[in-house]
């Protein structure tokens, strides 16, 4: 008996856990049906597991400046891409298309395809 119910009770932690997992891949909080553009200067990337992420400094149409939070693939997807730690620096200028967030909040995600440099070269020449 108590074997089985410490069989019971490690499946259910197991299913418990399970759920979380899939509920940090969820993409649901990013608008993808209505992607915007955005162009600015590179504050910050970070080429960093589970995801990278870029920190875009965005001058508003008031002449402030508001730093998007923007969530991009892991490193392993983007080194696929041809993607390195060293693709992007901070104060490079670059335009991209991003799915916002529901919220409103300045932030979002994003895809190697969609970013490219102020100037309208690729970040990076696929293979």
């Amino acid at each position: 008996m108590r074997r089985k119910l410490v069989t019971l009770l490690a499946g259910g932690a197991f299913v418990a856990a399970s759920g979380a997992v899939l509920a940090h891949h969820s993409f649901a909080m990013f608008d993808q049906n209505n992607p915007i553009e955005l162009e600015g200067t590179v504050q910050e990337f970070k080429y960093i597991s589970p995801h990278s992420f870029i920190l875009l400094q965005v001058t508003d149409k008031d002449g402030g400046t508001t730093v998007w939070n923007l969530e991009g693939g892991a490193p392993s997807a983007l080194a696929r891409d041809g993607w390195t730690n060293a693709t992007l620096k901070a104060g490079d200028e670059v335009k991209m298309t991003v799915a916002p967030l529901r919220s409103g909040a300045p932030g979002g995600s994003w895809s190697a395809d969609k970013v490219k440099f102020k100037d309208g070269r690729p970040v990076v020449v696929s293979h």
